[in-house]
């Protein structure tokens, strides 16, 4: 059972389960960038800030996908792949190329796996 960001390869993958895990990455990959901006706020708990920083990625991807008119709650492969090519251009403000690529490539396993 492998799983990529939380989705299950071996089981049907469908574009809301992609944009989900664009998010989870996304997260993940950025986690640094997101500690280092909200260390001077305060929260009440470390649960707190995890869920800032889930609105605040989420508010990135979804920005990204405005950007090139993609349907955030009903996207096509093709759009998920036109917001992956965004989310990189954008990360290279904050990430190594090799760390963009990895994440990258990470994502179109699940993309390749689209109908």
């Amino acid at each position: 059972m492998v799983k990529i960001y939380g989705v299950e390869t071996s089981k049907k993958v469908t574009p809301l389960m992609v944009r989900d895990a664009i998010i989870r990455c996304f997260k993940k990959a950025h986690e640094e960038v997101l500690n280092e901006m909200n260390k001077n706020r305060e929260f009440k708990s470390s649960e707190e800030l995890d869920n800032f920083e889930k609105i605040q990625v989420d508010l990135i991807v979804r920005s990204v996908f405005d950007d090139i008119g993609a349907d955030f709650e009903n996207p096509t492969k093709m759009e998920i792949i036109k917001v992956l090519a965004g989310l990189a251009k954008f990360a290279t403000k904050f990430r190594k190329p090799e760390i963009i690529k990895k994440h990258y490539n990470q994502i179109m396993q699940l993309v390749e796996k689209l109908d």
